[in-house]
């Protein structure tokens, strides 16, 4: 039994987003850790091409490799993190994170153990991830939704401005 070119690819993007994704956690260096979290990225966005979402690609990279990592990128710079201004965290600490990363493992695994495989058996299953049919869904079906979600966004963008505007005496 052979698998065919898809799986192959599904399996190597996995294995690398996963060591990647390792490699975000254990690296010390704080800016090799953000490299590492794009190369995860790019493999996500490598993920939903396999899967026919090629607008959800393009935005995934465009929004989070390209501007969140950038900011992040430049923000460690700018923070010139080291070993002596770092607090250090406690014996204690680190068990109370690992059992609440745990914790959450368990819940995540028992909330997907009880989903069903998802099946795109319906006609025009090929082109459910194209630009044209999610901006047609997108305008026609939820076009209230999306509109709410804007204002709601415009709503956060003022008062982050406004929390950080500073004082004129």
């Amino acid at each position: 039994m052979g698998y065919s070119i898809t799986q192959w690819l599904f399996g190597i993007l996995s294995f690398l987003a996963i060591m990647f994704a390792l490699m975000v956690v254990f690296t010390r260096n704080p800016i090799n850790s953000v490299l590492y979290l794009v190369m995860t990225f790019f493999c996500i966005a490598g993920h939903y091409l396999l899967l026919n979402a090629q607008f959800l690609a393009v935005v995934h990279i465009v929004v989070y490799a390209g501007a969140i990592m950038v900011l992040f990128l430049f923000v460690i710079m700018l923070m010139n993190l080291n070993q002596d201004t770092e607090p250090q965290k406690t014996l204690m600490t680190k068990l109370i994170a690992g059992l609440i990363g745990g914790v959450f493992l368990a819940v995540l695994v028992g909330t997907l153990k009880g989903a069903e495989q998802l099946s795109f058996s319906q006609t025009g299953a090929s082109q459910i991830g194209m630009v044209k049919n999610l901006g047609i869904v997108l305008f026609k079906d939820f076009l209230f939704p999306f509109e709410i979600a804007s204002v709601l966004l415009l709503g956060a963008l003022v008062g982050a401005i406004m929390l950080g505007k500073k004082e004129i005496k």
